[in-house]
C-alpha cells in the first residue's frame, strides 16, 4: 500500500512539474546595457501570439524566484493559452530592488521603462517563433503605467513591423495621462476596482472616456468592491502602511478580491482573442 501512495506521489510531482515549465531567461540589448527578462514559449516552432508582461513597482522577481508567483500565475494562464510570455526585468537589469517605496524614481514609467518596451518588442520582432502580427502588451501597477505612455500615438516605432495587437493595463495610475488628454493607438483595456485607494479609479475613467472619439477602442472595466492588486492570488486583503514588504505600494489598502480576479481572467482572455 505505501509503495503505491509512494509511487503516485511520484507520478503527481512528475505531471506537475510539466504542467508548470520553467521560464527561459534571455537577454535583450538596449542603448545603454542588456535588458533581463524571463521567457514562457510553448513547444514547438510557432509562430505564437506573444504577450510582453510588464511587472509593477515590486519588481519581477524574488530572492529565489526569477518571476514572482502573481506574474508566474498569469504567465502560466496565458502560456496555456497558446501564447508566449515575455517578462522584462526593468529593476534587476539596472541592479535595483523593489521600487514602491522609494522617494526618487530612478526607472521611470514614461522613459526607461518605455525604452524597455520597445527593447523587447523590436527583440520580439527578430525571432522566427514569434506572430509578428499578434504580440500585445499587459502590465500591472508601475508596469501598467508604462503601458499607458508605450501606446500613445507619439510613441510609435518608426519602423514597418506590425505594431501591438492589443494592450491590457491592471490598476495603472492614469492621473498624469488623464491631465495630458491621453489617447490610444492600440485597442486598450484598463481593469480597476472600484475601491482602488492606490490608484484612481476616477482618473482612469475620465482618461478612458476622453479618448472617445480621437484614439483606437479604448475601454475601462471598473469590478466592484475590489482593491488594488485584486488579482493578486493568496494575498489577503491588508493596509500597506502597516505592511513590511518593501515591494508594497506606500499607502492604503491591497490585495486579492477573488470575484474580481475570477472576472479579469475572463476579461483578458476575450481581450487577447479579438
Amino acid at each position: 500500500m505505501r509503495l503505491r501512495l509512494t509511487a503516485l506521489l511520484l507520478t503527481l510531482l512528475i505531471s506537475t512539474a510539466h504542467a508548470t515549465p520553467a521560464p527561459q531567461p534571455v537577454d535583450i540589448p538596449l542603448a545603454s546595457g542588456v535588458l533581463h527578462a524571463q521567457l514562457y514559449k510553448p513547444e514547438g516552432a510557432g509562430p505564437f501570439p506573444t504577450v510582453i508582461a510588464l511587472h509593477g513597482c515590486g519588481g519581477l522577481g524574488g530572492h529565489s524566484d526569477p518571476v514572482l508567483p502573481r506574474y508566474r500565475d498569469w504567465a502560466e494562464r496565458l502560456l496555456k493559452a497558446g501564447n508566449a510570455v515575455l517578462l522584462p526585468d526593468s529593476y534587476g537589469s539596472r541592479e535595483l530592488g523593489p521600487q514602491c517605496r522609494v522617494r526618487e524614481m530612478h526607472v521611470k514609467a514614461r522613459r526607461e521603462r518605455v525604452a524597455d518596451i520597445a527593447a523587447s518588442r523590436a527583440w520580439l520582432m527578430k525571432q522566427a517563433w514569434v506572430a509578428h502580427d499578434r504580440v500585445s502588451l499587459i502590465g500591472w501597477a508601475n508596469g501598467a503605467s508604462a503601458l499607458l505612455w508605450a501606446v500613445r500615438p507619439q510613441s510609435a516605432a518608426r519602423d514597418l513591423s506590425p505594431d501591438f495587437r492589443a494592450a491590457i493595463a491592471f490598476y495603472p495610475d492614469c492621473r498624469i495621462s488623464a491631465g495630458l488628454g491621453w489617447s490610444t493607438r492600440v485597442p486598450t483595456l484598463v481593469l480597476i476596482g472600484a475601491d482602488d485607494d492606490v490608484s484612481s479609479p476616477p482618473a482612469c475613467r475620465q482618461m478612458v472616456d476622453g479618448a472617445r472619439g480621437r484614439s483606437a477602442l479604448a475601454r475601462i472595466v471598473v469590478y466592484p468592491g475590489a482593491d488594488h492588486d485584486f488579482d493578486r492570488a493568496n494575498m489577503p486583503l491588508h493596509a500597506a502602511a502597516g505592511s513590511r514588504d518593501a515591494a508594497a505600494p506606500e499607502r492604503d489598502d491591497f490585495g486579492m478580491d477573488a470575484e474580481a480576479h475570477a472576472e479579469s481572467q475572463k476579461d483578458v482572455a476575450r481581450w487577447l482573442a479579438r
